[in-house]
């Protein structure tokens, strides 16, 4: 897919939105369809290869909080407590270690520049911890537009949106009402960032073909639109209503 140059780089995309959206699943299918026509693909957990002092994260969500511990299940629901505690004590802890997880987001993407991977995927990334803090604060907002400045921005990053009702029934961890206002928060973070593509809701396979298609229009230059590969009209009226931070979610 790259030239074989010394100078290849990857393409990098994202990853983001509330716990039930189908990240796994459309992040697994672009994986297999990028395999498929010969790409090398590397994946980077946020959580597991980005974040640091995860120590002092599960510390408070298991031993001061007393949250459950694992993933949810429609037949396994836990109760989770770690973000949404939404104290002003924890809320400045979450702004060190953000800014924290920021440096580590930045050495993560030269490193992935630099991997040899045609392609790497990040299964989420920082707009998601952005997400977990209260946009309506202006003061938390200021930060958040500082953070912004400092956090590499990718080449394309896709926000899955989903209703919070169908996403919380998939991934019973938290309760309605804060999956409600974290999908509010997750739209608001988006305009604030002006860098996200929302992906609609949809069947499995509508969502995927439309990631698919999104991601073949950033790898091939804009003179290629209508041959082969091209854009659709839906995908630039996305574009047109995504990018620019007058996105808003239609009534279900």
């Amino acid at each position: 897919m790259h030239s074989s140059d010394s100078k290849r780089t990857a393409i990098l995309v994202s990853f983001s939105g509330i716990d039930g959206a189908g990240k796994s699943t459309q992040i697994n299918a672009l994986f297999q369809r990028l395999q498929n026509i010969g790409t090398s693909v590397k994946l980077i957990r946020f959580w597991d290869d980005v974040s640091k002092l995860k120590w002092i994260r599960e510390s408070i969500g298991h031993s001061l909080f007393k949250g459950d511990k694992g993933i949810g299940s429609p037949d396994a629901p836990i109760t989770r407590k770690d973000k949404n505690v939404q104290s002003w004590p924890m809320t400045c802890i979450r702004l060190a270690l953000y800014f924290f997880d920021a440096i580590s987001a930045r050495t993560a993407v030269n490193k992935s520049l630099r991997s040899g991977a045609d392609f790497v995927i990040f299964d989420r990334y920082c707009y998601d911890e952005i997400a977990n803090l209260n946009l309506q604060s202006a003061l938390l907002r200021r930060y958040v537009k500082l953070l912004l400045r400092f956090v590499p921005k990718l080449d394309r990053s896709y926000l899955l949106d989903a209703d919070p009702f169908q996403a919380r029934m998939r991934k019973p961890e938290y309760p309605l009402d804060f999956v409600y206002r974290n999908w509010a928060a997750y739209l608001e973070m988006q305009k604030l960032t002006e860098r996200m593509i929302v992906i609609l809701p949809g069947s499995v396979d509508d969502v995927e073909r439309e990631i698919w298609r999104l991601t073949l229009d950033g790898l091939h230059p804009p003179s290629n639109a209508g041959k082969g590969q091209g854009s659709s009209p839906r995908q630039h009226d996305m574009g047109a209503n995504t990018l620019d931070g007058s996105y808003t979610r239609p009534a279900a």
